[in-house]
This record gives C-alpha cells, structure tokens and sequence, in this order.
C-alpha cells in the first residue's frame, strides 16, 4: 500500500510542475521573446533562445516554488542565454524580414506610409540603441522594453540599483542625443 501511495503522490507531483511549467510558459512566454529580440534582432533566434530557457527551467522544474520572482528569474536566464550566443556570434546582420517587423510594429488602421513610417523610426531608434555602449544598451532594454523596476534590473545584471538607475539616465540622455541629431540631418 505504501508504494501505491507513494506512486501517486508522485504522479500529483509530477502533474502539479507541469502545470507551473504551462503556466510560467502562458505568462512569461511573449516577455521572454521580447527580451531576446531586442538583443539578437532576429525571430528565430530569438524564439530558440525562449525555448532554450525554459527547458533549463524543466531541468530545474524541481526547484521552482524556492523561486520568489519567477518573472526576474526567468528574465535573468533569457538574458544570460542570448548574451552568450551573441557572444558566440559576434556580430550577426539584422534581419531585415517584414515578418519581424510586423510581429513588432502596431499595424491595426494605419495605411501604407503609416506603416512605412513608423518602420524606419523604428529602425532609427533601434540602430541608436544598438550605438549605445553595452552597460547603458542592457539597462535601457531592461527598462524601456521589459517595464523592469530598478531593483529587478539590478538582480538581473548583477549589480547596485544605483548604478542601474545611473547607467539608465546616461542611456536616455545619449538616446535623446542621438534621436535629436539624426532628426536634425533629415
């Protein structure tokens, strides 16, 4: 009886994690996907990158209720995944596929030049992004991109929350900078 007992407790186990799992997947999916976007600019990298993270998650599935911010925790990994292939990488060419630009850019009533438009601002912003130096780019993604809080940056990257907001206002001051001079040669 024991071992009948003991084999379905670990089969409601087994079932409760699965539903964590779907659920972390439901929620934090797209966020993820967001996150590894603005770094490698490319889909399929980027959904590899996701699905890279949660199958470190299903490794760890067994630790997930000693998780306190799930949402930190999985953008932490993401993060941590496409640093290291874009280190691999080094430098890849930006996609410069119109699926990936409709997946990223609102489309709903806008005509043609509309959606023109907004594509190259959008490529104008991204290209100063990309110009930023490396500490202030990761801050500003984190924040402008993700909604992360200054503490969440912090734990992400691994360092002070002063340092976080101080790269993060560096990063909106050269942004402003660069915005306004390509404004200005237009």
């Amino acid at each position: 009886m024991d071992i009948a007992n003991s084999n379905v407790e670990q089969l409601s186990r087994a079932r409760t994690q699965e539903t964590a799992l779907e659920s972390l997947v439901n929620q934090y999916a797209a966020a993820l996907y967001r996150v590894a976007y603005s770094v490698l600019r490319n889909g399929a990298d980027a959904e590899d990158a996701v699905q890279e993270t949660f199958l470190r998650v299903l490794r760890h599935r067994d630790t997930l209720d000693e998780v306190r911010d799930q949402r930190v925790w999985l953008i932490r990994i993401v993060w941590n995944i496409v640093l290291d292939r874009k280190r691999r990488a080094k430098t890849r060419p930006e996609t410069d596929d119109v699926e990936e630009l409709a997946r990223v850019l609102p489309s709903a009533g806008l005509s043609a030049e509309q959606i023109a438009a907004a594509a190259q601002h959008h490529a104008r912003v991204l290209a100063c992004v990309d110009k930023l130096p490396s500490k202030e780019r990761e801050v500003l993604m984190l924040s402008a991109f993700e909604e992360l809080s200054s503490v969440e940056i912090a734990e992400v990257l691994k360092i002070t929350e002063s340092s976080v907001r101080s790269r993060l206002f560096r990063a909106r001051n050269l942004m402003a900078e660069m915005l306004d001079h390509a404004r200005s040669l237009r």
